[in-house]
């Protein structure tokens, strides 16, 4: 059915009503002389609807005389009737036969390059080394030669370890991967230091001098980790005090200033307050919107779809502004706005005390949560209602969150 349907639109169809004293003979004897038609049905006033294809027309005009029927063409479907009415309209045939050469034309030259992948290297530097070897914007694509542009960016740029080129459409990705390149070790004296207040769980200590111990409290910016070794304890001498050979020198008795390097794993806590009233008003959303898109070009503003009118006696207004990218020296002073209008609602809400303390709490917790670093481990975390002085006050619930984490941060020190 759908290949006689294909068939029938390149060939051209029509829709035609059939009216009088008998519709169904005229379709029996369309059918008995071989013309196929399909889509039938009847209208109210015993009228018949029907497709037929367009050179079967003329022979059901003498079927209609002999039934005593009469029809008339509805609509007219079919590749000849939009060639004839491309006829008529030379001037859009040819503007549309334009349009899709340049469209065509237009998408066979580049007109964006990204780059992905550099850390070290700017974005210009690889763009510059890839309009060394013939990359640019309005390039054919037929002129790309991936591999060899890579191997160019590759010479280019020796930081470059990788250099990958993909097409897609008007758009060429250039995708490096860099060299690593060891740094110097950093070997200015510096201490480790709290970033925060904690109960000093464990430390670890790869250079430098431990200040504090397992079971310490410490408060935010004291030294953990210093990066002065004093120098060692001076011990009498068995002589009487004169200098014998192996004792310490002054030179040892100086303090060495290092880099510190070390560990220091603190308890800490997180406090988060969260509050809930038995009596909750306010507005919300109601879940009706209402859209205005418009276009700006100019200081003048055509509306493209709904109405600027507000539908809504209490809203809220959401704006979006588009604007079209500038493209080298051109620029467009043309904006769409879309401005969503949200309907609200004035609610009242009441709950229990249970209900309310259950609410602040978890208010609480999601509070607490966001003060949370990324490498933190949670240990433990409990709940304590906050008495209120005034009998209609908020219920407020604090919550607490006890981890486990690395406080220490680098401070540099001038000896």
């Amino acid at each position: 059915m759908f290949r006689f349907k294909l068939v029938s639109y390149l060939l051209g169809y029509v829709v035609i009503l059939v009216t009088g004293e008998a519709p169904e003979k005229f379709v029996n004897m369309a059918a008995g002389r071989g013309i196929f038609l399909w889509d039938i049905f009847k209208t109210g006033d015993g009228a018949i609807t029907m497709k037929v294809r367009l050179s079967a027309v003329r022979p059901l005009r003498h079927i209609a005389r002999r039934t005593r029927c009469r029809f008339s063409i509805r609509r007219r479907r079919g590749v000849p009737f939009y060639t004839a009415w491309l006829r008529r309209r030379k001037a859009l045939a040819l503007g549309a036969v334009f349009f899709l050469a340049a469209l065509y034309l237009f998408s066979s030259f580049i007109w964006f390059i990204e780059v992905r992948g550099n850390e070290q290297l700017s974005a210009a530097e690889v763009l510059e080394a890839a309009e060394e070897a013939g990359l640019h914007r309005g390039v054919p694509k037929w002129n790309i030669e991936a591999g060899r542009l890579e191997a160019k960016i590759q010479e280019a740029l020796p930081l470059v370890s990788w250099t990958g080129v993909y097409i897609k459409g008007t758009r060429v990705i250039i995708e490096v991967a860099e060299r690593t390149v060891p740094g110097e070790e950093d070997r200015r004296p510096l201490h480790i230091v709290a970033a925060k207040e904690g109960l000093v769980k464990e430390v670890l200590v790869l250079d430098g001098y431990p200040l504090v111990k397992e079971g310490d409290t410490i408060e935010q910016g004291q030294v953990l980790i210093s990066g002065e070794i004093p120098p060692p304890a001076e011990e009498p001498s068995p002589s009487g005090g004169e200098k014998q050979p192996g004792d310490v020198s002054e030179v040892d008795r100086q303090p060495r200033y290092v880099h510190a390097k070390g560990i220091v794993r603190a308890r800490v806590w997180y406090d988060g307050y969260g509050e809930a009233g038995t009596v909750e008003t306010g507005r919300r959303p109601t879940g009706r919107s209402a859209t205005c898109v418009s276009m700006k070009f100019e200081g003048k503003e055509i509306i493209l779809s709904g109405s600027p009118d507000i539908p809504f006696e209490n809203y809220k207004i959401e704006t979006f502004v588009k604007k079209i990218p500038d493209w080298r020296n051109l620029s467009m002073p043309v904006e769409v706005i879309t401005i969503k209008y949200i309907e609200m609602d004035d609610y009242r809400l009441e709950r229990s005390r249970e209900d309310a303390i259950k609410l602040a709490g978890e208010r609480a917790r999601k509070a607490a949560a966001r003060l949370l670093p990324e490498n933190a481990e949670v240990q433990e975390q409990w709940l304590e209602e906050v008495p209120s002085e005034s009998a209609g006050a908020p219920i407020r619930v604090k919550a607490v969150i006890e981890t486990t984490e690395d406080i220490g941060r680098e401070k540099i020190f001038n000896p």
